[in-house]
């Protein structure tokens, strides 16, 4: 098969274009998947630098990024049942979160799920069911969003982020609002998603007025992470869901917690997704529905494995407004 490897830590050119690996096979619970689409995400380019490196079980060179993919079913495992050879699915990994830049993946059938016959590009399938699935599970097992509830998503154009709006609307939220740097301003004003206003997140403040919400979804971090709690109302749970802002020094002051009666709760799929692995299938059906209902449209750019470094680079400098996607070389 050919597959994209990282062949050390370092910076995007550590990425290599390999076409002579061996199939893999799926074992018992498993799927082979002919890839035909594999996600760029954030994760994948921290993997690559190595920031995890020292963590248990974290992937070391040579190592194939990539966590999400969608493709057809090209084998079954022992005791796979529901899932039929040349099905077209989309399958999410729970655990390091490799393998997916290749042209045959190994799935868990558990986090897996069919697409066919559903009418959704595979391009857009890989970039948002995986998303919409995670934040379905962020909302109703962590933030426990009830109907009704407003919504503030920062990050509001970032993969995960752009999961959240059309997952929350179909769980009831009355109103969805993001919040973007400066310089995305013009690209929210252009996206598909179903936000119902976003926003400057450098001044929280001046940018939302008197306008307080239920639940905050954070994957930015840093300094955006204290603003937050201004704009949270007594009950309200925030939910910490990732550090895009790169400040691994932020501190939440717990006595501002107490005060305002709020609640920040993290949220890692990787983490939360095996130990809770019953939360998967609702997850990913309402994922799906969401994509297939025109919830989680956002724009999608197809590149070959062998630009796979421009991807990085691209992911690297933030220039970006939607989601990238690799395909393997015809």
């Amino acid at each position: 098969m050919q597959a994209v490897q990282a062949t050390q830590f370092g910076d995007p050119a550590t990425l290599e274009l390999v076409t002579d690996l061996p199939d893999p096979t799926p074992g018992p619970g498993e799927i082979a998947i002919d890839v035909s689409h594999s996600a760029v995400g954030l994760i994948d380019v921290f993997f690559r630098q190595g920031r995890y490196k020292d963590r248990p079980g974290m992937p070391q060179p040579p190592f194939v990024p990539g966590l999400e993919v969608a493709g057809t079913v090209r084998a079954l495992g022992d005791g796979v049942v529901g899932l039929t050879v040349g099905e077209q699915v989309v399958a999410l990994s729970a655990g390091t979160g490799t393998g997916g830049y290749a042209s045959v993946y190994i799935a868990e059938a558990a986090l897996t799920v069919s697409i066919e016959g559903r009418g959704i590009d595979p391009a857009l399938a890989v970039s948002v069911i995986p998303n919409a699935a995670m934040a379905h599970v962020a909302l109703t097992q962590v933030a426990h969003l009830a109907a009704g509830e407003r919504v503030l998503v920062h990050g509001a154009l970032g993969g995960l982020s752009a999961g959240f709006p059309g997952v929350a609307k179909q769980l009831g939220a009355s109103r969805v609002v993001g919040t973007v740097r400066p310089g995305k301003l013009a690209a929210a004003e252009a996206t598909k998603l179903p936000y119902d206003r976003i926003v400057d997140s450098t001044d929280l403040h001046s940018a939302l007025g008197d306008e307080k919400f239920d639940v905050v979804i954070d994957p930015v971090g840093g300094a955006l992470r204290t603003q937050s709690l201004d704009v949270m109302i007594p009950g309200s749970r925030l939910v910490a869901a990732g550090n895009a802002s790169d400040d691994w020094d932020h501190q939440v002051d717990t006595n501002r917690l107490w005060f305002r009666s709020v609640t920040v709760s993290g949220y890692n799929a990787g983490a939360f997704l095996p130990t809770h692995p019953q939360v998967v299938p609702a997850a990913l059906a309402a994922a799906v529905e969401a994509a297939a209902a025109g919830l989680a449209n956002t724009d999608v750019e197809v590149l070959p494995f062998s630009q796979a470094v421009t991807a990085h680079q691209r992911m690297e400098s933030r220039d970006l407004d939607g989601r990238i996607a690799l395909t393997p070389e015809a």
